[in-house]
């Protein structure tokens, strides 16, 4: 008899090589498909070979400050001096902390090193290359799968983990049946070794793309290791930018990378058995899934020319002179291609032809070292690079920097009223507050991302069709960019969420177009660059490769710094610091954790108007940090003069018997406790400044916003309840402007939740949809449902 499908129900389909049968799951069951708790034995002494967790814990803050001999053991004296009776300080000096980090450091397997020899101009040049192999982790996804949702009339496919995607499932059917994919994402990139100097190191990070992205993108166990240190060639004065010499340090991080590689390539022809933890013997076979870099690094690694070439992209064939036309389809880069090429060029008679032959397809005179590994195309593994393509690069390089010429245009009175703009929106978790934008210089782009998402709200009162008609086109533009880079985000994929992305890329496509052909004439920008034609392979990448934060350089490059010299000695020794995070969290296991709540429902379900029982869970797990307990005449006289508090218990009781009128409700008890939210805030005084956020509120017929008032906790009749005093925002406002309808705002009286106040209109607010994926796609679906248009009563 078969089980009728509910809805959500998630549906896994195995590669047929498993010889698994597809699963159905409840969606509740499914959500816990990765179980973050640690599975690793607990060390009662991870701070070993130190001798007390007070000396790790101190001589982890002279590494970080990469204090100096003398200041080390200036350090070590005062904590001698200040130690408590508790846990005594016993590290001596600078020499004894040094001695310990190299054993701790042996603990962990050591780095190797090999030597590489390159010639140029017929001399031979030695540079030594350091390589070391991760160790595997828990939590291993053997098999790729095709997950599907069932949304009550048919089971819908989504993507989200690397194994989910096309590439996974697609190496997988190459390789024998027995085999199962050990699929690796390799980074490299130049990283400053010290926070003062210039000495700089070229790290290789790996991580493993079977395991999933809580561990593989963490820095704990399973999380991003250092395999190899790739050798940096100075700049030679004679040589110069020479293309020999270009030629040359390819040559020299190719054949470095090589050594690292041939702990793979060895194992591609038969691959090679492994007893994981389970302990059941697998056939593992190594392969190069994804390659995390940034544009330049992408040229060395695809060994194409870069931005002069005749063909800049390390994926496709787009001549240099079309890149800005997004809607036009090109050839892919394969390595068979260029390989075929690079023999062909080198077959011919001179060296003249040779270059000819290259240049013709903007490749380097060098052998690939991606080119020995099977199963690895490496302009396929090459995967689209959100945050130097679109956060610093198409937007912080590009589209602010045209927007800032507008803006100047107009006088510095524009000028201030955007950095006035910038100041007066509200403060949000996970986004950064400015007070001036324009004209200032950010290197970081996580500081263009969170300006993308605030420019909108802010420049709509400043360009408009009428004082900047190119301003107000180029805004339009980027508007449709923030949906795209949104959709970029989404840490789950669908058909339809792909669909809508690639729609939102045309309608950017179609804008842009127009505002080069209106602004050239004025700006003279020339648009025919990479990173905006990198946005063409955005959504075949996630296609094949699962979302975009599977392949983000953000989690490498947090990495960098501080890279210290004694970086060789720390970076396996590193895994110290969350092994001692997890012995306390294993010491604390009598007490209640709260779960990070990141999806607004878990919220409001906690907040509206409903009586639900929690007799499990703590009242500071829902609602936050406790206040006290108060009287309801003493909270209605502490808040007097605000209006909403009028009657304070007369509306309690009146919202009680209306939520269920036919039966009998005691009264709650003459107290209750008032709370302050983690997540959402509902503080008066929060940093010094009152902080009351709001809430979309489901009901029977639709949702609407709210503002938080008062959050509290009281008793009915035994029961505990959580509840919230709030000022419902329901009042449809009318017909939208056509400056709304462009920029894509939707306005409500609410102060909170990422809203903007439009500086044109008193009590009049703007819903910021593109401060996280969860409000975007909620809007998306309550913009079609109710058209969400409101104001103040």
């Amino acid at each position: 008899m078969t089980t009728p499908m509910m809805l959500d129900d998630i549906k896994i389909e195995y590669h047929p090589h498993s010889r698994i049968p597809s699963t159905v799951h409840p969606f509740s069951n499914f959500s816990h498909r990765h179980p973050t708790e640690d599975t690793m034995p607990h060390n009662a002494s991870p701070w070993e070979p130190f001798r007390t967790r007070l000396d790790f814990e101190v001589a982890e803050i002279a590494l970080a400050a990469a204090m100096t001999k003398d200041q080390t053991n200036r350090l070590f004296e005062l904590m001698r001096c200040a130690a408590s009776a508790k846990e005594d300080f016993t590290l001596q000096n600078h020499d004894e902390v040094c001695t310990l980090w190299k054993m701790a450091s042996e603990r962990f397997m050591p780095f190797e090193t090999s030597t590489i020899s390159v010639p140029h101009h017929g001399e031979a040049r030695e540079y030594t290359m350091y390589s070391r192999y991760s160790r595997f982790a828990p939590h291993f996804v053997f098999d790729a799968q095709r997950l599907y949702k069932f949304n009550g009339a048919r089971f819908v496919r989504f993507i989200d983990e690397p194994w989910t995607a096309n590439a996974f499932w697609d190496a997988q059917s190459r390789l024998p049946p027995d085999a199962k994919p050990l699929a690796f994402v390799l980074y490299a990139d130049k990283a400053k070794l010290s926070s003062f100097g210039t000495k700089k190191g070229y790290p290789i990070v790996v991580r493993i793309a079977n395991l999933p992205v809580e561990i593989r993108n963490g820095t704990g166990v399973g999380g991003g290791r250092v395999v190899g240190w790739l050798p940096i060639v100075k700049e030679d004065p004679k040589h110069g930018k020479k293309k020999s010499f270009v030629n040359f340090k390819n040559a020299v991080w190719h054949e470095s990378f090589l050594k690292l590689l041939e702990a793979v390539i060895v194992h591609l022809k038969s691959g090679y058995w492994f007893e994981c933890w389970d302990p059941v013997q697998h056939l593992l076979w190594p392969l190069i899934l994804i390659l995390n870099a940034d544009y330049k690094e992408q040229c060395v690694m695809s060994l194409i020319q870069g931005l002069k070439g005749k063909f800049p992209c390390p994926v496709c064939l787009v001549p240099q002179e079309q890149q800005s036309v997004l809607s036009d389809a090109h050839p892919l880069c394969t390595s068979t291609h260029s390989l075929d090429i690079l023999n062909a060029a080198r077959s011919t008679s001179t060296e003249k032809e040779k270059e000819k032959q290259l240049k013709a397809y903007s490749l380097c005179d060098v052998e690939n070292c991606f080119w020995k590994v099977s199963h690895c195309d490496v302009h396929r593994a090459l995967s689209f690079d959100r945050l130097h393509s679109n956060n610093a690069g198409m937007w912080g390089d590009h589209l602010w920097s045209e927007l800032q010429f507008w803006l100047k245009d107009l006088g510095r009175e524009a000028i201030v009223k955007i950095d006035v703009n910038f100041d007066a929106l509200p403060r949000w978790c996970n986004l950064r507050h400015f007070s001036q934008v324009v004209g200032v210089d950010f290197n970081d782009g996580s500081a263009h991302k969170d300006i993308l998402k605030m420019i909108i709200f802010t420049a709509q009162n400043v360009l408009s069709r009428t004082n900047s008609e190119l301003g107000y086109l180029l805004l339009h533009c980027i508007r449709c960019y923030v949906d795209l880079d949104i959709y970029a985000a989404l840490q789950v994929h669908t058909e339809d969420t792909i669909a809508a992305g690639r729609d939102a890329l045309s309608r950017f496509s179609m804008l842009m177009d127009l505002y080069i052909e209106k602004s050239q004439p004025e700006t003279g920008k020339s648009w025919n660059f990479p990173k905006k034609h990198l946005l063409t392979h955005l959504f075949d990448d996630i296609l094949a490769k699962g979302v975009t934060r599977n392949d983000n350089t953000k989690v490498n490059e947090k990495m960098h710094g501080p890279l210290r010299a004694i970086y060789f000695w720390r970076t396996n020794f590193k895994d110290v610091a969350p092994q001692i995070l997890r012995y306390d969290h294993w010491q604390l296991t009598s007490t209640s954790i709260r779960d990070e709540i990141d999806d607004l429902d878990a919220y409001t379900d906690n907040l509206k108007a409903a009586i639900e029982p929690e007799a499990t869970k703590n009242p500071e797990d829902v609602l936050g940090a406790r206040q006290g307990d108060f009287s309801f005449s003493d909270i209605e006289q502490s808040h007097a003069t605000d209006r909403a508090f009028f009657g304070f218990r007369i509306k309690l009781n009146k919202f009680f018997n209306d939520l269920l009128p036919n039966d009998a409700i005691p009264l709650p008890n003459e107290t209750c406790s008032r709370f302050q939210a983690y997540l959402l805030r509902c503080n008066p005084k929060l940093f010094g400044s009152p902080r009351y956020d709001c809430v979309i509120i489901k009901t029977k017929h639709q949702p609407f916003f709210a503002h938080l008032i008062y959050m509290f906790r009281c008793k009915v009749g035994g029961t505990e309840l959580s509840l919230a005093l709030i000022h419902p925002y329901d009042v449809g406002i009318g017909v939208r402007r056509r400056q709304d309808l462009d920029l894509r705002l939707w306005r409500s009286i609410i102060h909170g939740v990422a809203l903007a106040s439009d500086p044109e209109a008193v009590n009049d607010y703007f819903v910021m949809d593109t401060i996280d994926t969860d409000m975007f796609l909620r809007m998306k679906a309550l913009q079609v449902s109710s058209g969400l248009h409101f104001q103040c009563q």
